[in-house]
């Protein structure tokens, strides 16, 4: 209650923001704030004294971090307050100190990383009353004891500093003694008896005396103690130490037992009078665990284990006292010397587990705070990492360290480093930490998709189904996740006119290229088309290709005659003069094939033959010849086969009749060859009359439905179709006009053209082809009327053709 009420007591100007703040040259700021606060209390504005915004703690993520110890306060990013988190005692925060007690802490901002150092000076409030360390204190005093003889008793206590600390003490009733206080070397008073009056057992045996200690708080506090004075025969001499003040120097890592100091003090009484005992005089439990006294010898000794860093001094007083009361004290102070026993503590503030790999050199991955709680040469820290890697250290704070890139990163090469900290210490031998930490490099699109080979070629035989899979092409990205996801395109547009989307495809995921359609090597040979292979990066990385697709020849063209020409309307014989010799020339017959390679390569057979005997045909040029001389026996119609193979596989075939006249006058070939034409005339007139009648029926339907509908798209319709009857002519189809004689005999000196000449309604013209030669061919007229002989000529004239009715 009394706590309470004193905080409500404190001027509300230093409730809200004590003193001021001052900015270092690190980022610093001070605060100044009573103990005592709760939880939520305002303690500074680091926006606004540092020129923050203030969505840049939101941003950067700001925190606090302190090293080690208990949180006491936190920080408000919403409006950039540092608020008090939990109650701050100053006297359990800073025990026994009796200077400016504080707290520090810095506040971190990420993205960039940022570090500002806060400190925040805990000012004392008069919380805590005087206390002895007993309730009573009993003194035995020898009537012969003389005024002014002093009598020391214990000190009161108060945690409190500055003037809320213990500012007088008064003694009452005050017949027999007052009060004197002197500082003591250290801290704190002795507080000490003064007898005034002669005091007499006889009179008075016991006295009781009740000290107050106050401080100087407002309001005031104050403590309590009585004193029981016991009035003793006379012993007029007390113990007297050699010296006031004991001071001692021991390592921290001095053993239990030891012995540190032994005291001594002298009396001039004899007996039990001048005999000594040593003894704590008021301390405190601590020191009590730390250290003992022998009463008889004076020694003290180490029991407990020091720690510099826990405290570096201890002070106590020790008491000599003799039988008869009388006493003496001396103060030791142990002062304790650093042994470097404490490693550093390496505490990791900040760490970015992953970096992009084109991260620039001086990019922060962690930043972390070395401690090392020894002094001076053993508290100084090195921090260091190994030169190999590609990171380095950087410090802009003591005791705080940044880790960066120091050069630039490449994951393809490496994707992950462990980066081992150490840091040293400076003392003999020295002490280290080691930390290590583990950074993978996350993968940046910098690597473009490479083909496994410069360029492709790709077979494909003619002829294939649509959809076939043709051949697949395969390129890798050095890259990862999306960045080596490879889709593949095929970049060409067009192909002389034709879209390239017509002639293949390609599956964007597996690279294969598949046709779109059927291909006929006779059209095209092959084609070349770029393939793109582009990763899946932003923005996206691709490489070229260029595949050349070839098209392999099949057998799929028979060959095709070109001389003779079979006609149906005429038939076309070669005259045989009865006195050919042996190996007389009587054709050639010409046959092409559109294929290439061994598909074109023909041979020439004599398939039936009317005197197998009297003709042979050139396997490889086509010549029919004579292989017997002609006898008068021999019939003037011969009628011959020819077979024209290729040599693919399976091989194709053509055939072509061939009519030879044996005779020696055109009489005798007429008569002959006019029926060897009528089957033929009969069989197309029945095909003629049979076509004449399903038009008939055709066009019956026709005018019937065109009746229902209108007169007027009869009509429409039947001029149209007259004018399509007139236009359409029969489709010739085309040869090449030059073949020459490749046999190599000479018997073919000339070269072959053949042209049509017809009229509107060449079905039943004749045609009839003229050629530079020696020999003659005769042309037959259906009707058998007319017999044309081939004209000769000396001189290269234009072949002439004429149209017979």
């Amino acid at each position: 209650m009394k706590r309470k009420y004193f905080l409500s007591s404190w001027p509300p100007g230093v409730l809200l923001l004590c003193a001021h703040f001052l900015c270092g040259a690190y980022g610093q700021v001070r605060y100044s704030v009573p103990e005592e606060m709760a939880p939520g209390s305002f303690v500074g504005d680091i926006v606004k004294d540092l020129g923050l915004e203030l969505k840049r703690l939101t941003t950067g993520k700001a925190r606090i971090f302190t090293v080690g110890g208990r949180e006491y306060v936190e920080l408000d990013r919403q409006k950039g307050h540092i608020i008090v988190k939990e109650r701050i005692d100053r006297e359990l925060l800073c025990a026994g100190a009796v200077s400016a007690c504080s707290l520090s802490f810095e506040v971190i901002l990420e993205n960039p990383i940022e570090l500002y150092r806060i400190t925040v000076e805990i000012l004392d409030v008069n919380d805590n009353s005087p206390a002895f360390p007993r309730g009573e204190i009993t003194l035995e005093i020898s009537e012969s004891a003389s005024n002014g003889a002093r009598f020391t008793v214990d000190s009161a206590v108060d945690p409190d500093v500055g003037i809320n600390s213990i500012q007088s003490y008064s003694v009452h009733p005050s017949d027999h003694f007052t009060l004197k206080t002197n500082s003591r070397s250290g801290s704190g008073k002795n507080v000490e008896l003064v007898l005034q009056t002669h005091l007499d057992r006889e009179k008075k045996e016991h006295l009781y005396l009740t000290i107050t200690a106050s401080d100087g708080g407002d309001p005031k506090r104050s403590g309590t103690v009585k004193i029981h004075i016991i009035v003793l025969d006379i012993n007029d001499n007390a113990p007297v130490f050699l010296k006031d003040t004991y001071r001692i120097s021991v390592p921290e890592n001095t053993a239990k037992g030891s012995l540190l100091i032994t005291v001594n003090a002298t009396d001039a009484d004899t007996v039990s009078n001048g005999q000594i005992g040593y003894y704590f005089e008021h301390t405190t439990p601590k020191i009590r665990d730390l250290f003992s006294v022998d009463p008889s010898s004076g020694e003290i000794r180490l029991i407990g284990e020091l720690d510099f860093e826990e405290s570096a001094i201890h002070e106590f007083k020790i008491q000599a006292k003799d039988q008869g009361g009388l006493s003496d004290s001396s103060e030791v102070i142990v002062e304790v010397t650093d042994v470097n026993d404490n490693a550093p503590k390496i505490t990791l503030m900040s760490f970015s587990n992953t970096i992009p790999e084109n991260s620039p050199p001086g990019t922060v991955v962690a930043m972390i705070n070395i401690q090392d709680s020894d002094a001076e040469e053993n508290g100084k820290v090195t921090c260091s990492i190994e030169r190999s890697l590609p990171f380095k250290t950087e410090s802009s704070l003591t005791n705080y360290y940044s880790i960066v890139t120091d050069t630039e990163l490449d994951r393809e090469e490496t994707a992950e480093y462990n980066i081992t900290i150490t840091a040293k210490d400076g003392g003999r031998p020295p002490l280290f930490s080691k930390k290590t930490l583990s950074v993978k490099l996350t993968d940046v699109n910098d690597h473009a998709p490479q083909f496994e080979q410069d360029a492709y070629n790709a077979y494909v035989m003619e002829n294939n189904s649509p959809s076939l899979s043709l051949f697949s092409v395969k390129a890798h990205d050095a890259d990862l996740g999306a960045n080596a996801r490879v889709s593949y395109f095929i970049s060409d547009n067009d192909l002389n006119g034709t879209p390239i989307s017509s002639l293949v495809s390609i599956n964007s995921e597996s690279g294969a290229v598949h046709a779109a359609k059927s291909f006929d090597y006779e059209q095209l040979k092959s084609f070349t088309i770029t393939v793109k292979a582009q990763d899946g990066g932003s923005p996206p990385l691709s490489s070229n290709v260029s595949v050349k697709i070839i098209i392999q020849d099949q057998n799929d063209n028979a060959p095709q005659v070109l001389y003779p020409v079979q006609s149906g309307a005429s038939v076309v014989a070669e005259i045989v003069p009865r006195s050919a010799d042996v190996g007389y020339l009587v054709t050639k017959v010409v046959a092409v094939d559109v294929d290439s390679g061994q598909n074109a390569w023909l041979s020439y057979k004599l398939q039936k033959a009317t005197d197998r005997a009297l003709f042979e045909v050139g396997l490889q040029n086509g010549e029919i010849r004579t292989v017997r001389q002609v006898t008068d026996k021999d019939a003037v119609k011969q009628r011959l086969t020819v077979v024209v193979e290729d040599n693919g596989q399976p091989s194709r075939s053509a055939t072509v009749n061939v009519n030879v006249a044996v005779a020696d006058s055109f009489p005798e070939v007429l008569s002959e060859f006019t029926d060897f034409t009528h089957d033929k005339e009969y069989n197309d007139n029945l095909t003629f009359y049979l076509v004449l009648a399903l038009a008939v029926v055709s066009f019956l339907f026709i005018v019937s439905i065109i009746a229902i509908l209108s007169v007027k798209c009869y009509r429409w319709r039947r001029e149209r179709m007259y004018y399509k009857s007139g236009a359409n002519l029969p489709v010739i189809p085309y040869y090449p006009p030059l073949y020459a004689d490749v046999g190599g005999t000479g018997t073919l000196q000339h070269v072959y053209n053949y042209e049509l000449c017809g009229t509107a309604d060449s079905r039943k013209s004749d045609l009839k082809c003229l050629r530079p030669s020696s020999q003659s061919v005769l042309n037959v007229e259906l009707s058998g009327t007319r017999t044309v002989p081939r004209q000769t000529r000396e001189t290269e004239e234009p072949d002439v053709c004429t149209e017979v009715r």
